[in-house]
């Protein structure tokens, strides 16, 4: 990795309901991939958030029975919309995703790094 002039904030997007049929496992799966590509980042300096660490606990306060209900769809994704503002880059992992697929289109369209490959992001000094 290069060394990007200060640490990033970025947005790892991958698929969470995605082929999973909303089977919890598959979606704590998803879950922890996008965790560990988080903690991955966090390890060369920047600091990197998914939008399932804040949104979930929130759909869940809300009163969410599960994935794609009024309550999740209300919250789910335009909270990692707004998260977009804050951040600097986004990092886009997995399979095929409508939702990450969107997360980096927004990302793109407000100007925003958008990586493919966690070694295409530089370290931070």
């Amino acid at each position: 990795m290069t060394s990007a002039p200060h640490p990033l904030m970025i947005l790892v997007a991958g698929p969470y309901r995605a082929g999973t049929g909303d089977d919890p496992a598959l979606l704590e799966a998803n879950v922890r991939a996008m965790d560990r590509a988080a903690l991955t980042l966090f390890r060369a300096g920047h600091l990197a958030v998914t939008g399932e660490a804040l949104a979930l606990p929130l759909v869940r306060a809300a009163g969410s029975t599960g994935p794609g209900d009024a309550v999740f769809d209300e919250i789910f994704h335009p909270l990692a919309e707004r998260l977009l503002e804050r951040c600097d880059a986004v990092l886009r992992i997995g399979g095929p995703s409508k939702g990450a697929d969107r997360m980096t289109e927004v990302a793109r369209t407000r100007g925003l790094d958008v990586y493919t490959g966690i070694d295409d992001i530089p370290a931070a000094r």
